[in-house]
């Protein structure tokens, strides 16, 4: 997936987000994003709302963790990132029983 926007745009985008609101904000704002996709998910399940609220729900959520994860250091989250993977690839190699 090519994203519209560059990564040095969206550093710059994520650096004057900090300068402006602050690293609280963006922790309370990346909660907020989250319990909305959280509701929005209950929501379509009960087919209360359609798939474009979820897809704009997740869009949030992705700009959030894309600003988080320039926080923390991206070379951080991606060495996280790949010891989960590891771990989901031999959770996966694992017969289910049945």
């Amino acid at each position: 997936m090519e994203l519209l926007v560059k990564e040095t745009d969206l550093t710059e985008i994520y650096r004057a987000t900090l300068a402006k609101w602050g690293e609280e904000a963006q922790y309370d704002q990346m909660v907020e994003e989250c319990a909305e996709l959280i509701a929005g998910l209950k929501h379509f399940k009960r087919d209360k709302v359609g798939t474009e609220a979820i897809i704009n729900e997740l869009a949030d959520v992705t700009l959030m963790v894309g600003q988080l994860t320039w926080m923390f250091g991206p070379d951080r989250v991606e060495a996280a990132m790949e010891a989960k993977l590891k771990k989901l690839r031999a959770l996966l190699a694992v017969p289910e029983a049945r």
